[in-house]
């Protein structure tokens, strides 16, 4: 059976970033925690679905996305500064949770969710950075079609709790506040582990 709308696919890949001769090893799915998701229905990156339409169990694959296909350019804007006092509880600045590198689930004014990285604690301002973890990088993919199937009714009910249980984060942005990455990972294209 051929990868195609609405059949749930199960994959292994390896997920790394930077140029040729250096790259790192951002995430894996291996053949014990394959990345499973039902084709088609936008929980993947458009991107990834396209290099991997049409194939079948047992294709090996290796592609690249770069970053306007992916998660797009690093902006400076979206590195802002924000008051102390924001993060206080109880009138009390939550050191426990706010150190830098922590990533953070925040909304915005319009009530947007939102993610972003604590970058730097100085004074009374926490430096925030909202770009995605993976913004600006090219991905390279490399893995195999484990399986390819029509979903039975209970598939669909799993894998939709899966991505609604969530998590913001996956191994390449350390997120910790949303999952913990072992669970599943979700680097905001939808990419569950089972």
């Amino acid at each position: 059976m051929r990868i195609s709308k609405n059949k749930i696919v199960s994959v292994t890949y390896d997920l790394n970033v930077g140029e040729d001769d250096e790259r790192e090893l951002m995430e894996s799915a291996t053949v014990d925690r394959p990345l499973r998701f039902i084709f088609g229905t936008g929980s993947m990156l458009p991107a990834f679905e396209k290099n991997i339409s049409e194939l079948q169990q047992g294709a090996k694959f290796m592609f690249s996305i770069l970053p306007e296909d992916a998660f797009g350019e690093y902006e400076e804007e979206h590195v802002i500064e924000l008051p102390k006092n924001i993060f206080e509880v109880n009138g009390k600045f939550d050191d426990e949770h706010i150190v830098e590198g922590a990533t953070l689930p925040m909304m915005n004014e319009d009530g947007e969710r939102m993610v972003g990285s604590v970058l730097e604690i100085k004074g009374d301002i926490i430096v925030m950075d909202f770009n995605h973890p993976l913004a600006g990088e090219t991905l390279h993919f490399s893995g195999e079609i484990l399986d390819v199937h029509e979903p039975a009714e209970e598939e669909i009910a799993a894998i939709n709790s899966e991505a609604a249980g969530g998590g913001c984060g996956c191994d390449a942005c350390g997120c910790d506040t949303c999952g913990d990455g072992d669970d599943h990972m979700d680097c905001g294209c939808g990419c569950n582990h089972s």
